[in-house]
């Protein structure tokens, strides 16, 4: 049965899962706000296209990747709760995330300030990093697939980057076509392209990507096709942000291009080394914790013009890339479907050669440019008078370092200057002692002006770092203090008492002073250490449930099947299998049951109620011998013989007499 997005509203998945009102759509999936009715908790449900349903590949493929990403837990990853199979519905339970997306940040804001986008890339990253450490790769990073969602009060933005491993799924499906990436060829590495393969190299290509969209505003390649965008992926380099955007700092620029090199082997080699680099950056430069704002809470602080793509955009005709777009979060009715529209430059000035303008034109323009330098050379010549090193009233800026903030306020207020403080971590300088001051002491001021003075706070502290931190917020803590977090998720311990992501201790411990930029290693907990799923086969259903639900697992009813092996009704496996290990998120254990006949003894007994007692226990009677009318003779030989477990349905050959 297919239905409509809107007809889903109300639908109980596998009896526990229900639909509730649509929140986004794709080329391949919806999304549903839901609510999962046994835990009593909202989710996402990702509900594939139907023609999915019937093609065994994509069924095994999806189930074999949702199990993998549900084993991948980190704060900055959307946590897949469940996957499975109702009717023509494939789907996919995930936590809700109240937000929107990258490509609504963007699209409202056109491009994002150097601090923010290394903020998001950073936590963009942290996600992928965790992924490639656990053997995972995403294969289709994009603005669409990073959820920016709310978290903490005063609420603020936190980056999950959603669907690992669900590319990897539909490209096994029998029912794809080349289409269905030409919504996302934008982001693709040149190996995706030319061999259809990725592994980190190619997730940290299309992370490149993602950076320099947000510092540009816009992806380096837009074309009238799909194949066109492919083809600069394999055939040109992405240029560097500050040519689109000046401004962005050097080293930034730098990590880009090595991102997105065309040679995978010339790229940083997953995204824990791309994000090791940024951290070193971002430090370099001197950027603090920034706030990440969640798409529609607030207005962006860019002007108009700084909210569009840069007039030197290359001139000439741009379209959208066709096919399927990717899941993005959509607010307005699903009924209105959003479309991509490029960003146009302004067009260019016309220009011709120098001569052509008339003699009249060019002549006033040069005496306006004669008038304007005499006048600057005027001004300076004023200042030079009234105000310069020469005049009575400029006088030099004191020496003040090394004082404490009285006397250095009342050595520039006595030499006639207004006193302002400010103040920064120093590695040498004791807390509360001036480091410098601005002017520098010994150059020449206005008496009158201001003088700012920088105080010592001293060598910076590692913070305070509770059990109920997460790592995101242990990361930002720390690079508030000045220190520089690492984390090495080989490094994570497991933990009975720290809920899984959060923060089990750090190293120096809080209270430690540290240098400036010192590093500071953070320990994450893995949750719960796994635990073997108990062996049930051979037990009642009522039996197997009772032992699965003590050792802490959710068992349900996965279905029936034929097994010589055990009783009727008795449990033939369960799924994961007995002993497996499962890590704590992924408690649902399926359980099959034996629907096998066991076949009744019916010798001696006359015909008719040997055919009815053989009717009743779901079997066929098959007669042999007799004269072949019910209403006489008795049974003498039966096969199977009594006892004997067979399918259901399955003939019983009986021997009758006279």
């Amino acid at each position: 049965m297919t239905t409509t997005d809107t007809g889903l509203a109300g639908t109980l998945l596998e009896r526990r899962y229900r639909v509730d009102s649509p929140i986004a759509r794709g080329g391949m999936s919806s999304v549903y706000r839901g609510a999962d009715t046994r835990l009593d908790r909202p989710v996402a449900i990702k509900i594939m296209d139907p023609r999915f349903a019937d093609d065994r590949s994509f069924v095994e493929r999806f189930e074999r990747e949702a199990r993998s990403a549900a084993r991948l837990h980190h704060p900055n990853v959307v946590t897949v709760h469940d996957q499975g199979f109702d009717g023509d519905h494939v789907f996919l339970v995930m936590e809700l995330v109240d937000g929107g997306t990258l490509r609504d940040l963007l699209d409202e804001r056109g491009r994002l300030e150097v601090p923010l986008a290394i903020a998001v890339a950073e936590q963009m990253l942290a996600a992928l990093s965790a992924a490639h450490e656990a053997g995972l790769v995403h294969r289709d990073v994009k603005p669409e697939n990073v959820l920016i969602g709310r978290t903490g009060t005063p609420p603020t933005g936190v980056v999950k980057v959603a669907d690992f491993g669900l590319v990897r799924a539909v490209a096994s499906a029998g029912t794809t076509s080349s289409s269905i990436i030409l919504g996302t060829v934008a982001y693709l590495s040149p190996e995706q392209v030319t061999t259809g393969l990725a592994g980190e190299r190619g997730d940290v290509y299309s992370a490149g990507i993602v950076l320099y969209e947000m510092l540009t505003g816009r992806a380096p390649y837009t074309g009238d096709t799909a194949i066109s965008v492919a083809y600069r992926h394999v055939n040109d380099d992405v240029p560097a942000p500050s040519t689109v955007t000046p401004g962005v700092p050097p080293a930034l620029d730098d990590l880009v291009l090595r991102a997105t090199r065309r040679d995978q082997e010339a790229r940083p080699a997953d995204a824990g080394a791309f994000l090791h680099e940024l951290r070193r950056i971002r430090a370099s430069l001197g950027i603090g914790p920034v706030t990440i704002p969640v798409p529609g809470d607030q207005p962006s602080s860019l002007p108009d013009a700084e909210r569009t793509v840069p007039a030197f955009a290359p001139v000439g005709k741009t379209s959208p890339i066709t096919g399927p777009q990717g899941t993005r979060m959509t607010p307005r009715p699903m009924g209105l479907p959003s479309t991509a529209v490029p960003r146009m430059p302004p067009p260019a000035p016309p220009s011709g050669p120098a001569d052509s303008d008339p003699e009249g034109v060019r002549r006033p323009a040069l005496i306006w440019s004669i008038a304007a330098v005499l006048l600057v050379l005027i001004g300076v010549g004023i200042w030079w008078v009234a105000a310069g090193p020469t005049s009575t009233n400029s006088t030099s800026v004191p020496q003040v370092a090394g004082l404490d903030r009285a006397s250095a306020e009342k050595k520039l207020t006595d030499a006639g200057f207004t006193v302002k403080f400010t103040q920064q971590r120093d590695n040498t300088v004791a807390a509360g002692l001036a480091v410098r001051s601005d002017p520098t002491a010994g150059s020449g001021a206005v008496k009158g002006s201001q003088v700012t003075v920088v105080l010592s706070a001293g060598r910076p502290t590692v913070p305070d770092i509770s059990t109920s931190t997460s790592l995101t917020q242990a990361e930002s803590a720390i690079i508030a203090a000045e220190l520089v977090p690492q984390h090495d998720a080989n490094a994570d311990q497991f933990s009975t008492t720290v809920p899984s992501g959060n923060v089990i201790s750090v190293n120096p411990q809080p209270g430690t002073q540290l240098d400036l930029n010192s590093p500071v290693s953070i320990i994450v907990s893995k949750g719960p250490p796994p635990q073997p799923v108990p062996d049930v086969v051979g037990l009642s259903h009522d039996q197997a449930f009772q032992k699965l639900q003590a050792a802490g697992f959710e068992p349900f009813d996965a279905g029936t099947e034929f097994s010589g092996d055990v009783d009727a009704g008795a449990v033939t496996r369960t799924s994961p299998a007995a002993n497996s290990q499962v890590t704590d998120g992924s408690k649902r254990v399926g359980v099959f049951t034996n629907d096998g006949v066991q076949v009744p003894s019916v010798l001696g007994r006359s015909l008719d109620d040997a055919v009815q007692t053989l009717q009743q226990a779901g079997l066929q009677a098959d007669i042999k011998g007799g004269k072949g009318n019910r209403g006489f003779g008795f049974v003498v030989d039966q096969d199977p013989d009594p006892g004997k477990l067979v399918k259901k349905g399955s003939k019983v050959q009986l021997r009758v007499f006279p």
